[in-house]
């Protein structure tokens, strides 16, 4: 009688997004309906009116920091939150050729941006905190007019001004930096294995590298005097929640054995017909392995 041959492994066909992309899309077409769903409600959070907490006489003397303007401008934040982060996942998608990681790295990082935008938006209105320049938005002349009996303000700065004066907490430019840069952050770890006990202590300098940036965007908030510390403390913290969450809604973490790659990844190898995964490659692309007995 013959003896078995060695186990043949099968590699598993890479899933391309001509090959994989529609199908992959569309099972998540609910999460992308929910996408934009957030978008519109986040954008409708920005037309309503905030909370207009009261401001005092005797209060001024915190909220008297000239006006300034940006150091970083809000349509900068999209750029180096989505479009920079989104092109360095395309990039390892050109060169790892996969779908799965492609499109849930872009979910993930959408969805971290989207919820954090709502949820410190809907913070703002809440909260109604006036911003440390308040004092000239309400009033630009210098000439300050406040109410005889409560000792209110009695603001007549643009409506606009004043309006923006009442939403300095939490940071928007802190909270989305970290979840932009924060969903880097941890796609990074994954992708270059910074937890592999090796003692690279380089990967983990990349790793950092867009929390840094994401700090120093805060630090500039609180020099531009548009924040109090404790307002980009607090964003900073709400960002990097949400974008926990929602990366590891998507991917295992960094320093699990599957970690280079989506759950959903990992369910398509071991779904496919006959096989089991064993991570074979040196670059982390998992193998079908199947036994087949001459």
């Amino acid at each position: 009688m013959p003896s078995p041959s060695a186990p043949i492994r099968v590699g598993v066909p890479p899933p391309y997004v001509t090959s994989h992309g529609a199908r992959v899309a569309r099972l998540h077409m609910y999460d992308w309906i929910v996408l934009v769903l957030l978008v519109v409600v986040d954008g409708l959070l920005n037309k309503i009116e905030p909370f207009h907490r009261f401001v005092g006489s005797d209060m001024m003397t915190d909220l008297r920091y000239p006006m300034k303007e940006n150091t970083v401008p809000f349509w900068a934040v999209p750029i180096y939150g989505i479009i920079g982060p989104m092109i360095i996942i395309t990039g390892i998608y050109f060169k790892r050729r996969n779908v799965y990681d492609l499109h849930h790295a872009i979910l993930g990082l959408l969805f971290s941006m989207a919820i954090t935008a709502v949820l410190t938006d809907a913070i703002k209105d809440g909260v109604g905190r006036p911003r440390p320049d308040f004092f000239w938005r309400c009033f630009p002349d210098g000439v300050p007019a406040y109410d005889n009996f409560t000792t209110g303000v009695l603001c007549h700065g643009k409506a606009s001004d004043i309006k923006e004066g009442h939403k300095s907490f939490p940071s928007g430019h802190t909270s989305l930096s970290f979840a932009g840069l924060g969903f880097l952050s941890w796609y990074l770890a994954g992708k270059i294995k910074v937890f592999d006990r090796r003692g690279h202590v380089a990967k983990l300098c990349i790793l950092l590298l867009p929390l840094l940036s994401a700090a120093l965007v805060a630090v500039s908030r609180v020099d531009d005097y548009r924040h109090h510390w404790q307002d980009v403390c607090t964003g900073g913290i709400l960002g990097l929640v949400v974008t926990s969450l929602c990366y590891l809604q998507f991917f295992p973490l960094p320093c699990d054995e599957s970690g280079v790659w989506p759950h959903a990844y990992i369910r398509h190898v071991h779904n496919l017909e006959g096989g089991h995964t064993s991570v074979t490659h040196g670059d982390g692309l998992p193998k079908l392995g199947s036994e087949h007995f001459v």
